[in-house]
């Protein structure tokens, strides 16, 4: 059998990887600094952030999984060599972003009141969850702009600028939550809803700042940047034939996820509480695990437009190696300094020793979830975004069922509750292991 000769070396997959991870620890570290600070405040603060974070996150992956149609497609026509094309997908995918945003904007204005009193059975978590609500989810007019142009870095393969980006936001972002959430420099103390405004602002100034890099970007010219293409259908079609299974999939996911987070406050303020924590101490974690997962799809779509199907299950092989390599070590760290750990994000010792249970239970679950999402990705990366949605959705009607009976039901303890996430990744696994294997038929060799 003919050894597969790889186009991306482990050095070309890192050369990728390391500004799109460095982005996402700075991304990370926007939820994680508004739950470190309100962590100091309370625990109705902090459950109410993590079901409002949840809530936002649902709508923010709509336009997200969006903006992966057009990088898939971005990624195909830069592996094809036919760049000219990239221009108009950036800039289709820039009007419907700004669209979906305003209208998300003026939707959930008016619902999100009515939807967290309906949803949320503790008075005080539903009114912190308002307050949150109403500063942040204005800020999807940036973050959905800012996505046309993550997909357009990430899809050309030009990472480095987001790991610049990331960083502006993030020292915004402290620096505004600072001020903010406990009223320095004159200003009065918002508390919750100055976790939420000062994400906003944040957002903003990072979007700014994309803004006048593009517009000063060398090879604008080369990506038909420098022309500003007016809105034509055809060209969001092409990328809607992509995209509307992405969003469907990824809204899917997290409102699953949201479900989770409803079920486990149904259960008690303490639960909910240490959900919020291990959530975002899973952030550690997800944030090195989604680098290589991006890397996977955008490799994968490039190889699809130069005609080399042949190199995705050994690109992928590689790049599920290289995660463990990286992430495993940190994950046997946080199972032994579990205190450590949690404390960055909580300084309550009740609340870090019942929160310990469900860390050593999310630690243990990454041993699956890091080949699932890198094989789920590739799948999505190679354009059969189709089978992306159905793939997940299987699995997400049985992480539903068991979030149903282990926690709504039986009312399970919190940890049990977080053995969903290994639930998840060994259906998502199995399922996009055996797809994969039927539509990739080529034998893979040692590299």
């Amino acid at each position: 059998m003919r050894k597969v000769e790889l186009t991306y070396s482990f050095r070309d997959l890192w050369r990728v990887a390391w500004p799109i991870l460095l982005s996402l620890v700075m991304e990370q570290m926007l939820g994680m600094t508004d739950t470190a600070f309100l962590g100091r405040v309370g625990e109705i603060e902090l459950g109410a952030a993590a079901l409002a974070g949840v809530f936002y996150t649902v709508l923010f992956m709509i336009g997200f999984g969006f903006s992966l149609g057009g990088q898939i497609l971005i990624g195909k026509f830069n592996g094809e060599n036919r760049y000219e094309k990239i221009g108009s997908v950036f800039y289709q995918s820039l009007y419907f972003l700004f669209f979906l945003a305003v209208l998300l904007c003026l939707l959930f204005e008016f619902l999100s009141g009515p939807l967290m009193s309906l949803m949320v059975e503790s008075e005080r978590v539903a009114a912190a969850s308002v307050s949150y609500l109403r500063w942040r989810i204005p800020s999807l007019l940036f973050v959905f702009v800012g996505c046309a142009f993550r997909a357009f870095y990430v899809g050309t393969t030009d990472t480095k600028v987001l790991s610049i980006n990331s960083i502006i936001l993030v020292v915004s972002n402290i620096a505004l939550n600072w001020i903010l959430i406990f009223g320095k420099l004159g200003l009065p103390a918002m508390g919750i809803a100055g976790a939420a405004l000062g994400s906003t602002l944040a957002e903003a100034i990072s979007l700014l700042f994309l803004v006048i890099y593009t517009s000063r970007l060398k090879h604008r010219e080369k990506f038909s940047l420098d022309k500003i293409e007016p809105f034509k259908w055809a060209g969001l079609k092409e990328i809607m034939s992509l995209s509307v299974w992405t969003m469907i999939q990824n809204c899917l996911s997290i409102a699953t996820w949201f479900i989770f987070f409803l079920f486990v406050e149904h259960t008690g303020e303490r639960s909910l509480a240490v959900s919020n924590i291990i959530r975002n101490t899973s952030g550690f974690i997800w944030m090195g695990l989604s680098a290589f997962a991006s890397t996977t799809c955008t490799l994968s779509s490039n190889l699809v437009g130069m005609k080399k199907e042949e190199e995705i299950l050994p690109l992928l092989f590689r790049i599920i190696r290289l995660t463990y390599a990286i992430l495993l070590p940190l994950l046997i760290l946080f199972c032994i300094f579990p205190k450590s750990v949690l404390s960055i994000f909580t300084d309550l010792p009740d609340l870090i020793q019942a929160s310990i249970p469900s860390l050593w239970v999310l630690c243990g679950s990454y041993l699956f979830t890091i080949p699932a999402f890198i094989c789920f990705q590739a799948v999505s990366g190679s354009g059969k975004t189709k089978a992306a949605f159905f793939l997940e959705s299987a699995s997400l009607v049985i992480y539903t069922l068991y979030c149903l009976v282990a926690v709504q039901i039986l009312r399970c303890d919190v940890a049990i509750a977080w053995l969903s996430e290994a639930v998840y990744a060994i259906a998502i696994l199995s399922f996009s292991a055996l797809y994969l294997r039927r539509h990739f038929k080529r034998s893979v060799l040692n590299n």
